[in-house]
């Protein structure tokens, strides 16, 4: 099943929360609908599903407008973020609801029912707690039983709101992959709602970055995180440097001033690096900058460094694994306190409109931390 929005528009009192957006999903795919609150992303999601309608535009469900659909007639799954579990009901009874309450006319037999929903508890791998109380179940447990009884159902289109978002990170990292692995199996058509940028990295088949209802960009994982189209779409996937001077043709300013992250968004002299993509030296090579090394953390594999500027005016973080943060640091090249070199590997740049510019790896400039 496919889904296309075309011209959407929706606004809750001055609000915009869609602004004219036009999206296409084809059929059987994974994609993440990604942005931070308020960006419009569950107003985008509810107005799919028909629970919300839209003051303008429209939505196609195989190329049939379903704007005005009523929800229990447009065959969609949802799965909510905290469950919506019956808790009188048993987990089997919970799964079997959305077929029981069906008119009488297309309703299954009780053989079918159970065949079916024995079948589903089977495919979440949780049959042998068909008899339990939600209560009695994990978070991890719950969601996955509230998936089963979307499926229940067998809709066109599945639909998640944020759905690991009340569970632990650990648990949280078992679902996407349980859920990536599910998808590949079904190939159902599905749309979910996430401010985490790992989740969408590593669930979706495709990402779409809103903003202040509006669409950023939208493309394959590693495309929108190697090719941001914007400098909200670089900032929001993940950590990133500031570094501000005139246009690199030109050649940098001396003395710059480090802006923070309310920088000045499409400038063309503003240059973006993120912190993995810094090269730490032990002497001074043409392009780098001097800093002082104020503080380090390890984390799982990775050591996380801040550095003081020269002129003391901002910080820039660097990101090392631990093998190469302690050969640096046994080396005598980095230690509290102590001027390093720093030199960026890639640096992105953006025009005054917002679109990506091309920026020399070599250029000298003045830095900042976003």
């Amino acid at each position: 099943m496919s889904i296309e929005v075309k011209n959407l528009v929706k606004r809750f009192g001055q609000t915009t929360v869609c602004d004219h957006l036009n999206l296409s999903i084809p059929s059987g795919q994974l994609v993440a609908l990604l942005g931070p609150s308020g960006s419009g992303k569950t107003s985008l999601l509810r107005i799919i599903a028909g629970l919300e309608t839209p003051d303008s535009g429209a939505v196609y469900f195989n190329g049939e407008d379903t704007t005005h659909v009523a929800v229990r007639e447009r065959n969609v799954g949802f799965v909510f973020q905290h469950y919506a579990l019956f808790g009188h009901m048993t987990i089997f009874e919970n799964v079997a609801f959305g077929l029981r309450v069906r008119p009488k006319d297309t309703r299954p037999s009780d053989a079918q029912i159970k065949a079916k929903v024995t079948e589903l508890l089977k495919l979440v791998q949780l049959d042998w707690i068909a008899d339990r109380y939600p209560h009695q179940l994990s978070g991890g447990q719950r969601q996955r039983i509230a998936l089963a009884r979307a499926l229940a159902v067998e809709p066109k289109v599945l639909l998640l709101d944020e759905p690991f978002g009340a569970l632990d990170a650990k648990v949280r990292k078992e679902l996407r992959r349980w859920l990536r692995r599910l998808h590949d199996e079904m190939h159902i058509t599905s749309v979910f709602v996430t401010h985490d940028q790992e989740e969408a990295m590593e669930v979706a088949d495709r990402i779409v970055v809103m903003n202040q209802g509006r669409i950023e960009q939208e493309g394959a994982p590693d495309e929108v995180y190697d090719h941001p189209a914007t400098p909200f779409v670089l900032k929001f996937l993940g950590d990133v440097n500031l570094f501000h001077g005139r246009d690199h043709a030109q050649g940098p300013v001396d003395g710059a001033q480090a802006e923070g992250a309310g920088g000045t968004v499409g400038d063309a002299g503003v240059s973006y690096v993120r912190p993995h993509e810094i090269q730490v030296l032990a002497r001074a090579e043409e392009g780098s900058l001097a800093a002082t090394l104020i503080d380090t953390l390890t984390v799982g594999p990775n050591t996380r460094l801040a550095f003081l500027r020269g002129d003391g005016q901002g910080e820039i973080e660097v990101e090392l694994s631990r093998e190469e943060f302690a050969a640096l640091r046994d080396s005598g090249v980095l230690r509290t306190g102590e001027v390093a070199h720093l030199k960026p590997r890639r640096i992105r740049q953006f025009t005054a409109e917002g679109t990506p510019a091309p920026a020399p790896a070599n250029a000298p400039v003045a830095g900042g931390v976003a």
